[in-house]
């Protein structure tokens, strides 16, 4: 019986002996887990393409290939940031034409808007100004621009005069006959617009205005000719003083302009009959300016 009476205490003791070891080999397990990875973790940071890592006698057969694996890393890079560069720039080159695309289209249509505003007027009496003409084709409707021009080949000079609508323009066509001067003026559908001016060359005050008055204004002038050639074919021609004159080219255009200002306003009168005239080896051209001559501005030199 005593016997009997022992063997559910060994049996206790039995299992008591299994859950710890139960328990060492979890704990092993655990500290073996966690040995595992702190190795790994180590080891991610290594390089292997390090030097230590390669025996010394390997180190002069690789260096010339570490070199190579390094120049082509870099250069990989290199080519895919330029790659990327260039798409970049082909998207905001796309960009850019697809935005002057519709500015070109906005432009033309601007454009075409305001030659149906306009009208081409020839057969203009020389002593007609441009205040006068505007004056005649107000009552058709409001003049946005009248832009008088000397005629080469007639004594007689055109115009374009523009309107704020189509309206206006259409209803200027039947003044074509009317005596303007001693001559009968011929209106026409324009084919071209009026070129705009710079607003910041227009006259800005009532002297400005009586300046360009007195103000012609001459283009395809020979290159070869020297300003004061110039100054004396107009006082010649017109038999007036020339107070200012301002003679401008560049490297583009085979010929020259110039705004020459006279002492009183009949010798800039004068001065469109100039038209056709050749001065140097060019037959010049030669209408009423819509900007004076304004004097230079000395800048104060830098000390």
């Amino acid at each position: 019986m005593a016997a009997v009476a022992d063997m559910p205490g060994d049996a206790a003791a039995a299992n008591n002996t299994n859950n710890n070891k139960n328990n060492n080999l979890e704990t092993k397990k655990s500290e073996s887990e966690f040995t595992v990875q702190k190795l790994v973790d180590m080891f991610t940071k290594l390089n292997p393409l390090a030097k230590e890592f390669f025996p010394s006698y390997y180190h002069q057969h690789t260096d010339h290939h570490f070199s190579i694996i390094n120049n082509n890393f870099a250069d990989n890079n290199k080519q895919s940031a330029i790659d990327n560069f260039n798409n970049n720039r082909r998207r905001r080159n796309n960009f850019n034409q697809g935005r002057k695309r519709l500015s070109g289209r906005a432009f033309r249509a601007q454009r075409e808007d305001s030659v149906r505003r306009t009208v081409y007027v020839s057969d203009i009496d020389q002593n007609i100004t441009e205040e006068r003409l505007a004056g005649l084709f107000s009552s058709c409707g409001q003049v946005v621009d009248c832009r008088v021009c000397g005629d080469p080949h007639s004594v007689l000079r055109f115009a374009f005069v523009e309107f704020a609508d189509e309206h206006g323009a259409r209803a200027a066509l039947n003044l074509g006959g009317t005596m303007l001067g001693y001559y009968p003026v011929r209106v026409l559908p324009s084919k071209t617009a009026i070129l705009p001016v710079n607003p910041t060359f227009l006259p800005r005050s009532e002297d400005e205005r009586e300046m360009c008055s007195r103000t012609v204004y001459c283009t395809n002038i020979d290159k070869k000719v020297p300003q004061a050639e110039v100054k004396q074919f107009f006082e010649a021609a017109c038999g007036g003083e020339v107070t200012r004159l301002r003679l401008l080219g560049d490297h583009v255009h085979s010929t020259r302009i110039a705004f020459v200002e006279f002492a009183v306003a009949e010798s800039a009168i004068l001065a469109l009959n100039c038209s056709g005239m050749v001065l140097g080896s060019q037959p010049i051209r030669v209408s009423p300016s819509k900007t004076p001559v304004r004097p230079r501005v000395t800048r104060p030199e830098m000390h």
